[in-house]
This record gives structure tokens, sequence and C-alpha cells, in this order.
């Protein structure tokens, strides 16, 4: 009794997922993509993010600055945590490409195996595909993961006795744009000048508040 109480406990999420994605069918023809790694065709697996490789532009006018070249790639559907990812991912923002795979190298984590080969791949599509003279003339202007879909498991303890592991699957998105990178890829870490130092310490003077006051 107790060891069919426990599978039946255990197994209560997979019946769940099951009815869930039933009801979910009828209303597949509705459903609009929210990610970047959502699919927009699913037979030649086009996500939204490599959809903007498709982008046109309008022409440029008189005056304006030549628009440089991107390349957006990916890599899906890989078992990896997407915390782990996340901190590689940010290590590897605002560097150029050949600066970028020295860093990975020194990273002993599958996540950066991960990210270098994303990154070496869009170097090739952006030199085949995209018009870019040089290669080593890119820099990593986007770098960011996305959750997938989760499988469910589960694992055997002592007296028979189950657990639930989460497999948690990441997409990687990455775009190289063409040119020097610039010198402050954050914002927040720019040199401010001196009034701007002065504003912002107004700004937190004016914001105090006194608690407990009318």
């Amino acid at each position: 009794m107790l060891c069919s109480r426990l599978v039946t406990k255990t197994l209560r999420p997979f019946l769940e997922l099951t009815s869930r994605s039933a009801s979910t069918e009828a209303s597949a023809d509705n459903w609009v993509p929210k990610r970047w790694g959502d699919l927009v065709n699913e037979k030649e697996k086009i996500s939204r993010w490599t959809q903007l490789n498709e982008k046109v532009f309008e022409p440029l006018k008189e005056g304006e600055e030549p628009r440089p070249a991107y390349v957006c790639h990916e890599k899906r559907d890989f078992w990896y945590s997407f915390k782990k990812l996340y901190i590689v991912s940010c290590l590897v923002r605002g560097l150029p490409v050949d600066e970028a795979v020295k860093q990975l190298n020194f990273v002993r984590s599958k996540g950066a195996k991960i990210v270098k080969e994303t990154i070496l791949e869009a170097q090739e599509l952006a030199i085949k595909q995209h018009n870019v003279e040089f290669k080593s003339n890119l820099w990593v202007a986007e770098s960011f993961p996305e959750k997938a879909y989760c499988l469910k498991a589960t694992r055997r303890h002592a007296r028979a006795r189950l657990a639930m592991i989460n497999l948690q699957h990441c997409h990687y998105m990455v775009r190289l744009e063409e040119g020097p990178p610039p010198k402050h890829y954050y914002y927040y870490r720019r040199p401010r000048s001196p009034q701007e130092l002065l504003d912002e310490w107004l700004v937190e003077l004016r914001s105090r508040k006194i608690i407990n006051s009318l």
C-alpha cells in the first residue's frame, strides 16, 4: 500500500502534464510566440531570433552613417542550468570575437564550450551569408540565454521512495555586429562628468523620506 501511494504521488505531475497538453492542443491555432526562442516555422526550425537575419531595412539617406552588418545565431535545446549559462553569457558581452574566444578558453565549464561554439558558428555565417569582409572585425553585441522545456524525471531513494527532478533545457542567443566595440558596453559604467554626479546626488537627497512623518 505504501509503495503504491508513493508511485501515484510521484506520477501525479505526469498525469497533469498529459491532461494539460491535450487541452492546449485545441488552442494551438491561437498561440502567439512571446520569446526570442519560440519557433515561427517548426519545419525549418526558424525562431524569432534567427528571423532577424532576414529583416530588410530602408535605404540610407544622404548624410546618414552606414549601418553595420550583424548576424543573429542560436543554439537550441541543450540540457544545462540557466543560471550557470547566464554567468558565462555576461562574460563575453561587448568583447571582440577573438578576445571572447580567448576568455572562454580559460573557463572550464560546459556552458563556456557551448557559448564558444555558438560564437564561432555565428562568425562563419557572417562571412558566408552576410558579406562581412574580415572575420576578426566583429564584436559581441548581445549574448543571453533563454529557458526551454523542462523534463520531469524520478530519482530512486532508499525504502522504495521516489523524488522528482527537473531536467531544465536552455537556448543560447548571440548577435555579432561588424566594427569596433564600444568603450563602455553598459550605460551605468560610463565615466560621468562632475555635473552629472552632482545632479544624481541632489536627486538622492530630495528623494529621502522621513519615516512616520506627515
